[in-house]
Parts: structure tokens; sequence; C-alpha cells
């Protein structure tokens, strides 16, 4: 399958989900019509979804299922969704940050719209797992880049496991910039694997304020592993797709919400 035709397969699917998540169900020609493609496109869509666990197949269409798992999509798959939003998200998330601060920044397509917008913070220190977070600022004059140890874990080109433990527990940081696979503003934040939920908890453990960055797919979804409650996260940052009642839920739980 030809590279462009695998990603807006991908995206249509997680649009799908989008879809009966929130209106708890989808049919097969109004799907046809919204997308442009054929019914068998569709069906065919809705069997993968299905064998997924991610929905319930029904006559003409599919249903929700409750509490969703979320797909542990390749990092370059995940970065043509909703890439208008993360754009804004990462420069909203890239104005928080101070000049000889010490960050820490999570694997994810989020963040790496943030550290494309570090150029005017000058004597900043970067900590991070991530390959792609430090591919970027790996040429930035005014970065001092830690890139703690671990094994790699392909799909999010980060470093996990307990070499990758170990090394951040010699740290303090001033803010810890995370992105997740699913959140819930009930129960709180997920991601599909369950080394990189263990090392997010040591991240928000050491950071003196933690700043979430989703977009507003990413909200009503859980995932395999769980990372933290809600009462953890100091900001999120969103976009204007968020809706009303995790809005509420949020500031009720005193987190500042900044929609980008």
């Amino acid at each position: 399958m030809p590279v462009n035709s695998r990603n807006s397969t991908v995206a249509r699917r997680d649009e799908i989900l989008n879809m009966i998540n929130s209106d708890g169900q989808v049919y097969v020609d109004e799907l046809s019509t919204k997308f442009g493609v054929s019914e068998v496109t569709i069906r065919n869509d809705l069997d993968q979804l299905e064998q997924k666990s991610l929905l319930i197949r029904a006559r003409g269409g599919a249903m929700r299922i409750e509490g969703r798992v979320g797909i542990d999509y390749n990092i370059s798959e995940k970065d043509k969704i909703n890439y208008a939003e993360k754009v804004r998200i990462g420069k909203a998330a890239a104005d928080m940050i101070k000049s000889s601060e010490i960050v820490l920044i999570d694997s994810g397509t989020t963040t790496v719209e943030m550290v494309k917008n570090l150029n005017g913070v000058e004597d900043l220190t970067v900590i991070t797992n991530a390959l792609n977070i430090a591919s970027v600022l790996i040429n930035n004059p005014n970065v001092n880049l830690t890139i703690p140890g671990g094994y790699l874990r392909k799909n999010s080109q980060s470093l996990v496991g307990p070499m990758a433990e170990r090394s951040l527990r010699n740290f303090y940081v001033d803010k810890a910039f995370l992105g997740v696979d699913g959140f819930d503003t009930k129960t709180g934040l997920y991601t599909p694997n369950i080394e990189e939920a263990h090392l997010n908890e040591l991240m928000i453990e050491i950071a003196n304020e933690v700043i979430l960055l989703a977009d507003s797919s990413k909200f009503k979804k859980k995932s395999f592993a769980f990372i933290c409650t809600v009462d953890k996260i100091n900001v999120v940052i969103t976009d204007d797709k968020i809706s009303e009642d995790d809005h509420r839920r949020l500031q009720e739980a005193g987190v500042r919400v900044i929609i980008a």
C-alpha cells in the first residue's frame, strides 16, 4: 500500500472512532459520503476496527464500545492525525517555557511541534527520552540536551525500561511536558504501553509543574496502561473542540485549561 494511502486510511479510521465516540453510532452510507470512498472501503474500515475491539458492528454501521482501548499507532502515523490542532497546541506550549529553565519533554507528535518553536529561548536544558524530540533540538545552540538511557521502543521512538527510569531519578525539573494516547477527565491519563506508563509516572514525580498536550481527539478515550489521575496535572493545552463537560471537569479539579 502506498504511504499516502496508508496515512489517509489511518486518519480516516481515527476520525470514524472520533465520530463514534461523539455520536455513539455511525452509518456506512453517511461515512462513504463524508470521506468520498466506497461503502466497501468503509465496511472494511469498520471490520478492521471491530477486530481490534474498538467498536461493535451493527446493521448498516457500527456502535460505540464504552471506554474503548486506543490503538498503539506508529508515531509516523500519529503525525497525520489532527495535525493543525497539534501545531497550535505546540506553539502555545512553547510559550510557557522560559530561558534558563530545565524541562522534561515526553515523546509524541504534539511535543515535537512544541520544540520546533524554541529558537527564542536561551540557555534551556531539555531532558528527553524521545529520539524524534532530540533530532529537532540537536542543532539548536540555545539548548543543552540530555538523553537518558534505555532501549528503543520503535512505535514511539522513545527510550524506555529500567535504565531510562534509573536515569530520570537523578533529575528534578521545572516543567514536564507530556503527550498521551487517551485522556478521560473522570479517571486520568492512558497510554498503550506499560513501560511508557511507568516512565510517565516518574516524569510526573520529578517535575514541579506538569503540562499535558492533548488535542481534543484524545479526550474520552482510555488505553491499555494507566498513567495517573487528573489531579497530578497542572495544565492542559488543547483545542477548541474540547467538550463543555470535559472543560468544566478539569476546571473543577483545579487544572488550568489553555485553548490553542
